[in-house]
């Protein structure tokens, strides 16, 4: 039975792993708290990949260990059973004798796959799980997207005028300079997405007519791995796109296209050009992609269903005319804020019942 501290324990959970957005690839984001007599003793969250698991620094943060054999363990996700770079969790649990621990959701991933709780169990330990099950999957969508469906969880991004133009026509020689829709809190926040995911996607067209730099910039984080779509394999003069380092590839069907070594990724014919990116980035351990664009790009994901989340970002001025943005037919906003200069507009392919579609949305 689900009681309501249960529900308030395990949303401390959540709230302590989200700290750590983007920090713990290729580890998912968890948080643990013990409770003792209705009192929270300790808490603590993965903060990054190679570091302590959850339930470790919560257990650490107990002063007096003596309390841990008569109190409970909450945690977002089910506690690890194999060793890796730290020891199983559940074998640290074990030898503190927390006798009950309750879990938000299970761990899918071929290493644990529910051998934490079998182990936790066989030791005596009374298990809950399932408590807050969707909250605490959507939590580690990417994480989940790339154990289960063996590809990126992909979210789509662009900003539309107020009458639906992603751009306007521009006349060839008019420059390179980007049409901003939005304002520079949305920019900011943008660059906080970035930070998020472990590579971020644009169209040559977009790179040659933008310049962007696709890097995180207004915000403190892990700079994404650049990922180019372009048939010729041209990529203009960008200065992002320069240099062989390891910070971008070009996915191009053109074998003869004068790239260095280590950035070409050869595309061909037999899949669609999105299916191919998705297995490419998924064969690098790569869990979550950002695609900003442009619409050609957007449009081809969208048609091959390769997508999980849209954030569309729609200002106030009217274009009249110019390149039409994609069209989600029919998907229901599932969260909706409202911005200086713009509107946002969060869609979800395969909604979670936690975020409730919008059907009439006061912004005022």
């Amino acid at each position: 039975m689900v009681e309501g501290n249960d529900i308030k324990y395990m949303r401390r959970c959540i709230e302590l792993a989200s700290k750590a957005e983007g920090l713990t690839y290729p580890n998912p984001m968890v948080g643990a708290v013990i409770v003792y007599e209705g009192r929270i003793i300790g808490e603590g969250y993965h903060i990054r990949a190679g570091g302590p698991h959850a339930e470790v620094n919560a257990i650490n943060s107990v002063t007096d260990k003596s309390l841990l054999r008569s109190s409970t363990l909450y945690v977002s996700l089910e506690p690890c059973s194999h060793y890796g770079k730290t020891p199983p969790c559940s074998e640290l649990i074990i030898s503190y004798g927390i006798p009950e621990v309750v879990v938000g959701t299970g761990d899918t991933s071929d290493k644990v796959a529910g051998k934490g709780l079998e182990m936790l169990r066989k030791a005596g330990c009374i298990v809950r799980e399932g408590i807050l099950d969707a909250e605490c999957r959507y939590l580690n969508r990417r994480f989940f997207s790339s154990v289960e469906n063996k590809r990126p969880y992909i979210i789509l991004k662009w900003a539309q005028s107020a009458d639906g133009f992603i751009d306007r026509l521009r006349q060839p020689g008019t420059g390179s300079k980007p049409v901003w829709i939005t304002g520079n809190p949305e920019k900011v926040l943008v660059h906080r997405w970035r930070s998020c995911e472990q590579a971020i996607l644009a169209g040559a067209g977009t790179v040659r007519a933008d310049n962007p730099q696709l890097n995180v910039r207004e915000w403190t984080g892990n700079q994404p791995l650049k990922v180019v779509l372009s048939r010729s394999g041209a990529v203009g003069q960008n200065s992002a796109f320069s240099r062989p380092d390891g910070t971008f590839v070009v996915l191009t069907c053109n074998d003869n296209c004068d790239l260095p070594e280590g950035v070409k990724i050869l595309l061909d014919n037999t899949s669609s050009s999105a299916e191919q990116i998705a297995d490419y980035l998924f064969n690098r351990g790569i869990q979550s992609l950002f695609i900003e664009g442009g619409a050609e790009v957007l449009n081809h994901f969208i048609d091959e269903g390769l997508w999980d989340e849209a954030r569309i970002f729609t200002g106030r001025s009217f274009f009249g005319a110019g390149v039409m943005a994609p069209d989600l037919k029919g998907l229901k906003i599932v969260e909706k804020i409202r911005y200086g200069k713009s509107d946002l507009d969060i869609y979800l392919r395969k909604p979670y019942h936690i975020l409730k579609e919008v059907d009439n949305v006061n912004l005022n």
